[in-house]
């Protein structure tokens, strides 16, 4: 028995509504360098589809530092700066000083803003300059061979704690974005993810908000996004999400921790 079907042309059923991903045109046509299955692509197309809607290419400037972000400027259409590892919100409070009307953004991870970036991070944040932060959450150190970062949860396992993390001798896991929200330059500090449709919407909402802010000039827009790490990670993508929804976000929980230079209770 034949069953027949009703063909439905496609744009039927891509309706712009219902349209989560699309490559925004600011994207360039180079192939991603990251691994199957990271957030990282992701992220870059959210930042390459917030300057397009808000009409600011031309007008705004990233800073990339080292890591697996250093490429960054590769895969998106609009004028980027490199730093050295860990300075970037330095190399971004000078070009916002020198150029007030720039929309200006770095774009870490967390071996780089967490570790050896910690302290940029936290004068740039308590200064208050008016530039967005955009931070890699993945728990680890992604392009030099998996090592253990600041942000590495306890028991997990690294190629430098091949045992797990021990807070009795490596310390405990930083949770550098409550940190900032508690210095007075901060304005706008959230959590967010990547990893499904939702999350996707919500940390688009969020760059833009923090981009948007940077008209207000009140400080500082701090957007963590955790992630994850197939190959540092040791895993599949589908069983790095799933670790990831059940580890990460346990210890690294979703959602707004500063709004308008409030504490969110």
């Amino acid at each position: 028995m034949s069953i027949h079907v009703k063909s439905m042309d496609v744009k039927d059923i891509i309706k712009e509504e219902n349209l989560v991903y699309r490559k925004s045109p600011l994207m360039t046509d180079n192939v991603l360098s990251y691994c199957p299955g990271c957030g990282h692509g992701t992220v870059h197309n959210i930042i390459a589809e917030v300057i397009e809607e808000l009409g600011i290419q031309s007008n705004t400037i990233g800073v990339a530092p080292v890591g697996c972000s250093v490429l960054a400027y590769e895969f998106i259409h609009i004028d980027w700066l490199q730093a050295a590892h860990g300075r970037a919100p330095a190399v971004a409070t000078g070009l916002k000083r020198v150029m007030p009307d720039k929309y200006i953004f770095t774009y870490q991870g967390d071996g780089d803003l967490a570790a050896i970036g910690t302290n940029e991070t936290i004068h740039v944040c308590n200064r208050g300059e008016h530039i967005t932060i955009i931070f890699i959450n993945n728990g680890i150190y992604g392009m030099t061979g998996g090592q253990m970062a600041p942000t590495t949860l306890e028991g997990m396992v690294s190629s430098t704690s091949p045992y797990g993390r021990d807070v009795s001798t490596m310390g405990n896991p930083i949770k550098i974005t409550e940190l900032v929200a508690q210095l007075p330059g901060t304005y706008y500090v959230t959590r967010q993810a990547v990893h499904k449709p939702g999350n996707v919407r919500k940390t688009k909402k969020a760059i833009r908000k923090a981009f948007e802010n940077q008209e207000l000039k009140k400080g500082v827009s701090f957007v963590e996004v955790v992630s994850n790490c197939n190959s540092g990670w040791k895993m599949t993508p589908v069983k790095a999400n799933k670790w990831m929804e059940e580890n990460m976000f346990v210890f690294y929980p979703l959602g707004d921790i500063k709004v308008d230079g409030e504490l969110v209770k």
